[in-house]
């Protein structure tokens, strides 16, 4: 392929995110005005078991939820304006056109569906409906998980063969009838460590932007200029995203911009192979994740907590850490080992 036709796809990557990320910020505030009109707003389940965690929260009650529809409404009002307009005009427009059976239809439905499920959880959250008035359960939503997940694992099996997962600086291994199983257990972690790494103001959204970057970079790398362009729009409207969500956030994502992004990156994940460099990639995600589940288990055998609350980034807020400081410092530490992650993959494919 020529130099051309690589700056051209450069040149159309950043375009779309900066799109995205223009119509995003002009969204937002018609958004805003929504949730605050009709008081959607967060409601902190009251919970006996966590008294840290309420100590430290409650003084967000009541602020908006459901920002998230900003994420992927942003991405989907983009990608089917320029899919529209390449339908109807030649030329330019249909070179923007990033909608393509075999690289964005699958994460593009994962991403619509889960938005979906997880703006339901909200609206029950915030109407008190379920568990103490707060919506699914997490045991509930992991059902979920595992629903939408056994779905895409089918498509990827039967539809699209795939059987064999690169482990890397070893090679690929065909896991045969595994795959689909694998394939769960991948889609479920990346969507359960969103949900719990969104607990402080920007801390996803901006450990987000560096798990999409990476596998911006790795789908572009790999030739996949559909699917970094459809990442590039995802980038684009989570940047705008977080200009408002940050410290003190004008509203929360929720989960129906968590759930989007966690089965997004484990759809994504999947098509490239590189489900194994997640770890990396999404660093802050596993630590968070970990957390909940060693807390879990020492509460069970010691009888007492291991963290003072989880996930981890509570624990650090209770030992004293301003909120801004958790933030900042784990999107520093996940951008750090997101390339570390980046380097050990084009080890991989270059040298080894």
């Amino acid at each position: 392929m020529g130099i051309n036709t690589l700056a051209f796809n450069l040149v159309r990557i950043i375009l779309l995110g900066i799109f995205s990320a223009c119509l995003t910020f002009i969204l937002t505030p018609l958004w805003t005005n929504i949730l605050y009109k009709y008081r959607l707003g967060k409601h902190i389940r009251e919970d006996k078991d966590t008294p840290i965690f309420m100590s430290l929260h409650q003084k967000k009650e009541g602020t908006p939820t459901m920002g998230g529809v900003l994420i992927w409404g942003g991405v989907l009002i983009v990608t089917f304006l320029f899919f529209f307009l390449a339908k109807f005009f030649n030329g330019f427009w249909g070179k923007l056109n990033f909608v393509s059976r075999s690289q964005t239809w699958l994460p593009l439905a994962a991403m619509t569906g889960a938005a979906f499920v997880g703006l339901i959880d909200d609206l029950m959250g915030v109407f008190r409906i379920g568990p103490k008035g707060g919506g699914l359960r997490m045991r509930d939503k992991i059902i979920v998980y595992i629903l939408i997940a056994m779905i895409g694992a089918w498509w990827f099996t039967q539809k699209l063969e795939y059987q064999t997962v690169h482990f890397p600086l070893i090679g690929d291994i065909n896991l045969g009838v595994f795959y689909f199983l694998f394939f769960v257990f991948i889609l479920v972690a990346t969507t359960f460590s969103a949900n719990e790494t969104d607990g402080l103001d920007g801390l996803l959204a901006g450990t987000a932007l560096v798990v999409l970057g990476c596998l911006l970079v790795v789908a572009f790398v790999k030739g996949k200029y559909e699917l970094s362009a459809f990442l590039a729009t995802f980038i684009g409207a989570l940047t705008a995203f977080l200009w408002f969500n940050i410290y003190p956030a004008r509203f929360f994502m929720g989960d129906t911009g968590a759930m989007a992004i966690g089965i997004t990156v484990g759809v994504i994940a999947m098509l490239t192979d590189t489900s194994l460099y997640l770890p990396f990639f999404a660093f802050i995600w596993v630590i968070e994740s970990l957390s909940v589940i060693i807390q879990k288990i020492y509460k069970k055998i010691k009888k007492k907590k291991l963290f003072l609350s989880t996930p981890i980034h509570h624990h650090f807020e209770a030992i004293g850490w301003p909120e801004t400081k958790v933030t900042m410092r784990f999107w520093i530490i996940s951008a750090v080992v997101g390339l570390f992650g980046l380097a050990l993959y084009f080890l991989d494919i270059f040298v080894v």
